[in-house]
């Protein structure tokens, strides 16, 4: 038998952990279903199907424990009547959950949890109701017949369709066999030599049950033949082969697995004569890349784009040079068609990156009701917008996020059934999922018909910890007093439980987004319920900018956050506490001025300034800067915290004459300020970050 190579198998075990991941997902859907349903017997096969091929893969990876657990469970799986106290679905869950904490332990390589727990469950089952016999099993009294699965009689039909002939043998042991376990394997290797072994029952790595083995043979020799190799002394009684014929897929049963593609299928190794297995063959519309080798095209395509910028400013300057030169024309024909492939490169590439966000909405429906059990609620989750696309790296980045902010809404925004039924409203409380496209922005809203958040409350609790003063808090309006739940250490809740009130979840929430270049927003009704949310760009390699200077630094910040610019003089600025602010149209406009303040001899010279109006949040701020440079396409250039600590700035980029742009990270901006003026004037704050970061910026040109 051919081995895999250290490579190979370190590709195989990685394709695993993945695949094994979507398993378990449908794991956990199905026995969500199976609560519900508890009588479809559909489910509990589409349960079963599962838990074969995860046996199977973990087989052929080598983790025999789990492949071991899997085969038990499928076994037990097989009952056709189940007491009606062994609730399949708990076994589903536990089991999932084992699985799970099994995967943990190989990928860490750290001892592997017992598995007790799934084993008493499995017990319980066994002894509740006699069993039917298990896939593969034949009882020679009343013997049935083979079924192959989809992908073995796909193969099979490849083998026909290039010429060779396809062959079902049935191989009987030897009555005096002294190893029938091996029979098996014995068999296999023998025929291997002349002829692909397309399918076998029982599979490899299972003991034998019955007294007999059946192959499905791909061949170019006799039956003559192929009948010789089998019979093996003291091993094989007899043999027969007869041709196999091409039969529709059963309907699906504890006797019919059809088993949904995965590693199982990448264990097929080079025959001894050096044929491929043909199953490895089969045409798939699913390609499976490294995110990395994504992110290595992304950037060249971003190297790709400074070009053209260096290319349509020397084009530019030819053209001032040479008006009346007949090539301009052609240059510029030449740069054209460029920019439109590179643009339509660069947005395949983008599309590549993207996945839906029903990838992370799947692990919420298990999480809210295990959420819901340990609080005595009944909670349900309604999701819509699975199919929206969205980066995969912010995807993965927004799940912890997400799930503090679900969890949340089942502790502590939904009611108890008996609170719901006093306040009028149905005993179940209902979590609501969505997410869509605006603009160029991610949104992602999770709302409930639970109690809402107490303002008072919130207000309360800050000026007993020591957040807010008494005076302040006067001022405050509503959504600057919801602002403070998401402070480090805040909470609401009146006491610690294992699901919440330690403080520790919604500051978590804030400074994840504030990475993403992502805000969240909450809005709320007293006894209505509350919404979150989450505002994301829809990646964070390229995006559209607005240059702008202060002091003589080059900086830039997303396009779509800019609201609109408006021209004023340093004596239309009032100050209101700490605040600059600005009247416009008859609102008071908060001001962040980014550099230094002129002195007042200086005022004169310096009178004129831009304010960029931001939409930040649920409110309107203005960013003071010194000039305008444009618009530009930014390709992102990440700095790492070797490179430069501050958090005001997000990335750096090149522009086409080689200068270097530093993309300002206006939610970490904003909460500089805030957190400034409780204390002194933040004048000057953001430039002196803004001059180291330069600095090490410069970087990015290597």
């Amino acid at each position: 038998m051919t081995q895999f190579s250290d490579e190979r198998g370190s590709e195989l075990r990685d394709l695993f952990f993945e695949t094994a991941q979507e398993l378990l997902q449908s794991l956990n859907e199905d026995a969500l279903k199976l609560e519900r349903n508890p009588q479809d017997r559909e489910i509990i096969r589409s349960i079963r199907r599962t838990v074969h091929t995860l046996k199977g893969d973990s087989a052929a990876v080598g983790f025999h424990e789990l492949s071991e657990l899997a085969h038990t469970l499928e076994d037990a799986l097989a009952i056709e009547k189940p007491s009606a106290n062994v609730s399949l679905a708990e076994i589903g869950f536990t089991a999932a959950d084992t699985f799970g904490a099994m995967l943990v332990a190989y990928r860490q390589q750290t001892a592997l949890p017992d598995s007790i727990a799934v084993r008493k469950l499995v017990q319980q089952l066994a002894s509740s109701a006699a069993s039917t016999p298990t896939a593969g099993t034949k009882s020679p009294d009343n013997p049935t017949r083979t079924v192959w699965t989809e992908y073995e009689r796909l193969a099979a039909q490849e083998a026909r369709s290039g010429g060779k002939r396809v062959l079902h043998v049935i191989a009987h042991i030897d009555p005096l066999c002294a190893m029938p376990i091996a029979a098996r394997q014995l068999v296999a290797n023998a025929v291997s030599s002349i002829a692909q072994i397309v399918g076998s029952r029982p599979e490899a790595g299972a003991a034998v049950q019955g007294t007999s083995i059946d192959l499905l043979l791909a061949t170019s020799h006799s039956e003559a033949a192929i009948i010789a190799k089998c019979q093996i002394p003291t091993v094989i009684g007899k043999a027969t082969c007869s041709e196999f014929v091409m039969e529709s897929a059963p309907e699906a049963g504890p006797d019919s697995e059809q088993i949904e593609p995965s590693v199982a299928e990448a264990k097929g190794e080079a025959d001894q004569d050096g044929s491929r297995d043909r199953r490895t063959l089969t045409s798939q519309t699913l390609l499976r890349v490294d995110a990395e080798r994504i992110d290595n095209v992304l950037n060249l395509v971003g190297e790709l784009i400074i070009g053209k910028s260096m290319m349509q400013q020397a084009i530019q300057e030819y053209a001032r040079r040479s008006p009346k030169d007949p090539l301009r024309a052609r240059f510029g024909d030449a740069m054209s068609f460029q920019a439109r492939v590179l643009n339509d490169l660069q947005r395949s590439v983008m599309k590549i990156r993207m996945v839906p966000v029903e990838q992370l909405f799947r692990r919420f429906p298990r999480m809210v009701r295990d959420t819901a059990q340990r609080c005595n609620k009944q909670v349900n989750l309604q999701v819509t917008g699975q199919d929206t696309d969205l980066d995969k790296s912010l995807l993965d980045a927004i799940a912890e996020p997400l799930t503090h902010i679900v969890r949340n809404a089942v502790s502590h925004g939904i009611e108890s059934p008996a609170e719901r039924e006093a306040a009028g409203k149905p005993a179940t409380g209902t979590i609501t999922l969505d997410a869509y496209h605006q603009a160029n922005q991610l949104i992602v809203e999770v709302s409930d018909d639970g109690r809402g958040v107490d303002v008072e409350k919130v207000k309360a609790k800050g000026i007993r910890n020591g957040v807010v003063g008494h005076d302040e808090s006067a001022r405050m309006t509503d959504s600057e007093i919801l602002d403070l739940i998401f402070r480090p250490g805040f909470s609401t809740a009146d006491e610690i439980t294992e699901i919440s009130g330690r403080g520790v979840g919604l500051d978590v929430v804030r400074s994840v987004l504030h990475r993403l270049k992502g805000t969240v927003e909450l809005e709320t009704h007293a006894g209505r319920g509350a919404k979150f949310r989450l505002k994301l760009p829809l990646t964070l390699a390229i995006i559209k900018a607005l240059l702008f200077r202060v002091q003589e630094r080059l900086y830039a910040i997303p396009l779509n956050t800019v609201a609109e610019i408006a021209r004023a003089r340093e004596s239309d600025l009032h100050h209101v506490d700490t605040w600059e602010v600005l009247q416009m149209r008859g609102q008071v406009l908060p001001l962040m001025r980014l550099g230094q303040r002129p002195a007042e001899d200086e005022a004169g010279s310096h009178s004129k300034l831009f304010v960029l109006v931001i939409n930040f949040a649920s409110r309107k701020l203005g960013l003071i800067v010194d000039a305008l440079e444009g618009e530009e396409e930014l390709v992102i250039k990440a700095l790492d915290d070797q490179t430069i600590a501050t958090d005001l700035v997000s990335g750096a980029s090149i522009l086409g004459d080689g200068r270097v742009v530093l993309i300002v990270n206006l939610p970490a901006v904003v909460d500089r300020f805030t957190s400034a003026l409780a204390t002194t004037a933040p004048s000057g704050l953001f430039l002196a970050d803004g001059e180291r970061a330069a600095a090490a910026a410069a970087g990015v040109r290597q």
